[in-house]
């Protein structure tokens, strides 16, 4: 029996839900409210102590945090579809990205949602609600740096130093995936992979902020994207489970904002 913790706007649970969907599993989810602090209560931090979803807690006895790492489990766990290239090359391939998704492109992805969409949700919170839940980020979370540099993006929006290298950061990846996908309709090459489930939710991000825009000019992204949109789970993964007024909001204020994002980005 599978459990999932999880929430409709984190990536990295709709990374863990697309790796459990691609393998057909049944599976239990508990949607925890990140917007509002649900993630911070003393019987989920005892789960996942970075107070983050998502967590996938197996046949009641085996906790897993880290959504790459969940990922990796379920596909060894359940091989069937497998969900890693058959070479060593070709998981090296793989693993390069999921690497750089933890490393580079979530984090810029964390401030890039909270800077145009996230920040404006958490200032509808009572004062005194907004307050508890700035604070009550554990202090290694997203980033070592979260705890405080979510007030800063929540409380001076675009005016926080450094956003514009998020966007430009992450613009670079989409170039590099561009050249990638010059080697085959996915990222690792031949066949759809944990890259490709990696990936797929910070590209998705961007679709549900109004900023495709930023993958125009790319083609084999865009490509890339329409055949990850036709997959049969991926309705189910990405968009069935984000709630309808939290989707409205991603696409309302993502769009606004992106009047102003596109400058870091686009001539």
């Amino acid at each position: 029996m599978l459990t999932l913790y999880h929430h409709g706007s984190s990536v990295c649970a709709a990374k863990a839900r697309f790796a459990i969907n691609e393998k057909g599993i049944p599976w239990t989810g508990v949607y925890l409210d990140i917007l509002k602090g649900d993630q911070f209560s003393p019987e989920y931090l005892q789960l996942n102590p970075k107070g983050v979803v998502p967590t996938l807690v197996h046949n009641d006895n085996i906790v897993i945090i880290e959504s790459t790492v969940i990922a990796e489990y379920i596909d060894g766990v359940f091989p069937n579809p497998p969900l890693k290239p058959m070479t060593a090359e070709g998981r090296a391939k793989m693993r390069i990205w999921t690497k750089a998704v933890d490393e580079d492109v979530h984090p810029a992805c964390g401030e890039i949602t909270f800077v145009s969409c996230h920040r404006h949700i958490v200032n509808r919170l009572p004062a005194a609600e907004r307050e508890i839940f700035l604070n009550s980020t554990p202090p290694l979370s997203v980033t070592p740096q979260w705890h405080e540099r979510k007030k800063q993006l929540v409380q001076l929006g675009f005016k926080t130093p450094g956003v514009a290298e998020k966007f430009r950061l992450y613009d670079r990846y989409l170039q590099k995936m561009e050249e990638s996908l010059e080697s085959g309709p996915w990222l690792a090459g031949q066949t759809f992979s944990l890259a490709d489930v990696a990936m797929a939710p910070y590209l998705n991000r961007l679709a549900m902020l109004g900023m495709t825009e930023m993958w125009a000019k790319r083609p084999l992204v865009g490509a890339w994207f329409d055949r990850l949109r036709s997959r049969p789970t991926f309705a189910t993964t990405f968009l069935d489970e984000c709630p309808a007024d939290l989707t409205e909001d991603l696409l309302t204020f993502g769009s606004e904002s992106w009047r102003e994002a596109r400058e870091f980005v686009l001539p």
